[in-house]
């Protein structure tokens, strides 16, 4: 038991959840096409990268909260 390597469920989780936000997945991916022409490097697209991210986030710890002991 102490060679087993731990595996951390939360990234499991994570990858579970990604098809489930499906839609602010597409809107960053929009938001780096309309930007991508961008010389001045005023424009981003960090709000919907973290829209994307907290629907995963929240999908996961609805579950990992089960796994941990």
């Amino acid at each position: 038991m102490a060679d087993e390597e731990l595996v951390d469920p939360k990234l499991y989780l994570e990858e579970t959840c990604k098809p489930k936000c499906v839609r602010p997945l597409r809107a960053y991916q929009a938001c780096i096409e309309r930007i991508k022409g961008d010389e001045s490097g005023h424009k981003h697209c960090t709000g919907q990268y973290f829209d994307y991210w907290k629907c995963v986030d929240h999908c996961a710890a609805l579950k990992l909260f089960d796994k941990l002991k």
